[in-house]
């Protein structure tokens, strides 16, 4: 890895934020497998350093939380005797938060989906925030006693939840999700502002992921065979969505990515300047 120009390390990443696979990356780039991967996990664990130490004193005011499955190893139901109920193999959460003003993702949890996982994610979540927030997540319960455990009273949470129709026997066979019926709005503690009540960046931040990171992809074999590898490739891809990825929704009155719009940085990140955190980390 050493021998490895800068030029060539950045064209590992590109490709890599870009969606495609370790193997893909390889051949675009003409490196071993093995290169890539170990570059991966070396730039992966320095932008998961970096962003856990830079996250804090945040200004958000609106956040939305969601999940987003995915599966290491194989799924669930392939998952070897020897294996069964161990974490890493079969179905793993990825837990997120997204501030809809400026974008910013302060913190994820790779996890199970149940209410401890939910507990460590909204508590990091709370320490990493400056002030009072508008918080909406989904109507899973795991939520409820987590927002209350980590915020008390001071924060303004709302539940959107979805309504799904019945589906018959052949509509279940269908990839897509039955169809959403409706929303329930619950207000669980203060006043959340009714017109601010929305999963709707948090969802699409989900297709961007799957987009983004091949292991994402359904129905292909870009999964990720390893849980570490897979935390990784998380880590790298939120350093640069944060950091490094102007966002759409931010060019007024430039282009700006959702660190630039939190205050956390005064300009774009560049490919270089991320594998600059190697340096740090070493």
């Amino acid at each position: 890895m050493n021998k490895l120009s800068t030029n060539r390390q950045a064209q590992i990443v590109k490709a890599l934020v870009e969606g495609n696979s370790l193997r893909s990356t390889a051949r675009i780039v003409g490196v071993s497998i093995n290169t890539v991967v170990k570059l991966l996990e070396d730039l992966g664990s320095a932008c998961l350093d970096y962003q856990d130490e830079v996250m804090h004193d945040l200004p958000c005011k609106r956040l939305q939380c969601d999940e987003i499955w995915s599966f290491v190893y194989s799924k669930a139901k392939n998952v070897p005797e020897e294996h069964k109920g161990e974490f890493g193999y079969g179905d793993v959460w990825t837990w997120t938060a997204l501030d809809a003003e400026t974008k910013l993702v302060p913190c994820w949890r790779v996890g199970n989906r149940d209410g401890q996982e939910a507990y460590y994610f909204i508590q990091d979540l709370a320490v990493r925030l400056a002030n009072r927030v508008q918080l909406t997540t989904d109507g899973y319960k795991a939520y409820l006693e987590a927002v209350e455990g980590a915020f008390g009273r001071d924060i303004d949470y709302a539940m959107l939840i979805k309504l799904y129709g019945t589906e018959s026997k052949e509509e279940q066979r269908r990839y897509s999700p039955a169809e959403c019926l409706g929303t329930e709005v619950k207000v669980i503690q203060g006043k959340p502002d009714p017109k601010h009540i929305s999963t709707s960046y948090s969802e699409r931040q989900n297709l961007t992921m799957r987009m983004s990171m091949r292991r994402f992809t359904r129905l292909t074999n870009g999964f990720s065979k390893k849980l570490q590898n897979h935390m990784y490739a998380i880590a790298l891809y939120f350093m640069h969505y944060n950091f490094a990825r102007p966002h759409k929704s931010l060019n007024n009155p430039y282009p700006r990515t959702p660190a630039m719009a939190t205050g956390l940085t005064d300009h774009i990140w560049t490919t270089e300047e991320l594998l600059s955190l190697l340096d740090k980390s070493n």
